[in-house]
């Protein structure tokens, strides 16, 4: 039997440019003629995001957000190094980026061949950078100051994918699988921004990956392209839902003994911040909903999988927790594996999005 590492961590884009950009998201909520005066008013603030934005826009604090991230990121990626896996398994989400009007598939498993991918050259066709492909010149400006021919060789695992697909299917789950790349060059940046910030401090990545779409933005994956939009577009007709948690929890309940019993060490990980402004309509799209993130947190280092399994989709909607379904999968191949969480950090903001959580599930000895 093979044993499993347990990870979840944030794939938040604007941890990857610079500080001055990183509240980019609050503020076209306050040019937003549609959002009500009284929301944009800071007066009516919570006193933690006052403190956030500070008197120059939050660029003090998101210097502040970018080193707690860090410390989950850094810790996480030390945990992998230890466990030595064979292969990294990434549960993430496609925001109109690879799976598009002509398939969106609730699970696919991505078994792909080894690719080389850059990131910066590439990132046009990923969400949260939707420039044309000529204005990035020399590549999108980043933390790294790396350029548009920047690469990155990475190593995929297709005998795993297949496998898991294989027994996936076998045991009645119906998942999608892909060989190559639909309409992304590369890998969607759920998946990539995962390794980049694993790799923050540029050691270098040698593990092979195994990428697990899941259709986490559901009816907005189309009609939004899993993108911000203005309260005013808020009429547009949706899409069919995305997977429900109680699904997403059981599809990772499948997996984490499936692959026990592979000859492989896996590294499970949950890739996605949480509750997202953008997404959360009942604050105007100004604030993440904390408590309803602090709710499954708090479930998540009681080991209270019950609060996780049965969560509702309407919930999930409701608080702007798309991207948490990736979590759900790992939570239940947590339960399945009775692997507690064995170290969890909080990250909470109100103005830079959404919360983050880092979390590590040791193997039991």
């Amino acid at each position: 039997m093979a044993e499993i590492l347990g990870i979840g961590i944030s794939h938040y884009p604007p941890l990857s440019g610079h500080d001055d950009a990183m509240a980019g998201i609050l503020r076209g909520r306050l040019q937003d003629p549609d959002v009500p005066a009284a929301a944009k008013d800071m007066r009516n603030w919570p006193a933690k995001m006052r403190e956030e934005w500070g008197d120059d826009d939050g660029v003090k604090g998101a210097a502040q957000h970018r080193e707690d991230m860090l410390k989950g990121l850094r810790k996480t990626r030390a945990a992998i190094d230890a466990f030595k896996p064979d292969i990294v398994l990434i549960w993430g989400d496609d925001q109109y980026e690879n799976f598009k009007e002509d398939i969106v598939p609730p699970f696919c498993v991505l078994a792909y061949e080894d690719m080389v991918v850059h990131p910066w050259a590439h990132a046009s066709e990923s969400a949260m950078f939707s420039a044309k492909k000529d204005e990035w010149g020399s590549g999108r400006p980043n933390a790294w100051n790396e350029t548009g021919k920047t690469s990155m060789a990475l190593k995929l695992h297709r005998e795993a994918a297949k496998h898991l697909a294989s027994e996936l299917l076998g045991a009645d789950f119906d998942v999608a699988y892909a060989y190559k790349p639909l309409h992304h060059p590369g890998l969607s940046h759920a998946f990539l921004n995962a390794l980049l910030y694993l790799d923050y401090d540029r050691k270098g990545w040698p593990y092979p990956v195994l990428p697990f779409q899941i259709n986490c933005y559901g009816r907005h994956v189309i009609s939004y392209r899993g993108f911000i939009s203005k309260l005013a577009e808020r009429g547009r007709p949706l899409d069919p839902p995305s997977p429900s948690p109680k699904r997403c929890f059981d599809m990772g309940a499948a997996v984490g003994p499936i692959l026990k019993a592979s000859p492989w060490r896996v590294a499970l990980v949950a890739s996605s911040s949480w509750s997202h402004a953008f997404l959360c309509d009942k604050t105007w799209r100004m604030q993440p909903d904390i408590a309803a993130d602090r709710l499954l947190y708090d479930a998540l280092v009681k080991g209270d999988y019950a609060t996780w399994r049965n969560y509702p989709l309407v919930q999930i909607e409701d608080s702007g927790q798309q991207e948490v379904l990736n979590w759900f999968a790992l939570m239940g191949a947590m339960q399945a594996l009775n692997q507690p969480c064995t170290w969890s950090d909080f990250v909470e903001t109100y103005v830079f999005n959404s919360s983050k959580v880092a979390a590590i599930f040791e193997p039991k000895g």
